[in-house]
């Protein structure tokens, strides 16, 4: 794997995401969703990262994760990245990479960034009109957060320690002002 620019630490916090080569989708038929899943569940062992929250839209996906491993990259990413595009190009009858280059990786520096972030990934399909609310979106953490579904993927604890209740965390997300998005606009994928 080539040299990355950004050294990802063990105990941090960061803000993953990549989109379809070419902005195509990463996503071609129902199954596929599913498979990404998969992938995550055996890849981010514990261990090695916790995801705090996702989001897989139909050109990209966000993670929100804490490292627990030196060479994240290769240890997780790469075996993970490889698994989706190959059998995505097997199944498509298609050749070359499905995603635009490396992950991208910023990393969370504060505990604000994190909750902004956390309602960003969980708000994104609704702020691209794929549904009118997160809760309608089955493909993120969001439906976990706020109890209408126990997935086994999203580590909660660490977003949920600043909310009472599911309910809390629910109004927090869902009363996001538009003019909140330019503090994490530097994040967005257009």
């Amino acid at each position: 794997m080539p040299y990355r620019r950004n050294l990802l630490a063990e105990g941090q916090y960061y803000h993953l995401y990549n989109r379809g080569v070419n902005r195509q989708p990463i996503f071609f038929c129902e199954p596929n969703w599913a498979f990404f899943i998969r992938l995550i569940q055996k890849y981010f062992q514990p261990d090695l990262v916790e995801i705090l929250a996702y989001c897989l839209m139909p050109t990209h996906y966000h993670l929100l994760v804490c490292l627990h491993t030196d060479g994240f990259p290769q240890k997780v990413m790469q075996p993970f990245g490889i698994g989706d595009a190959k059998a995505i190009n097997e199944q498509q009858n298609r050749v070359g990479p499905l995603f635009q280059g490396h992950f991208q990786a910023a990393w969370v520096d504060s505990s604000a960034y994190l909750l902004q972030l956390s309602r960003y990934i969980h708000l994104n399909p609704v702020r691209t009109n794929l549904v009118e609310h997160a809760s309608d979106w089955i493909y993120s953490s969001y439906r976990d957060y706020i109890g209408l579904r126990k997935g086994t993927i999203p580590h909660k604890e660490m977003v949920m320690s600043f909310f009472s209740t599911p309910g809390d965390y629910r109004e927090f997300v869902e009363s996001a002002d538009q003019d909140e998005s330019k503090d994490i606009a530097h994040l967005l994928l257009d």
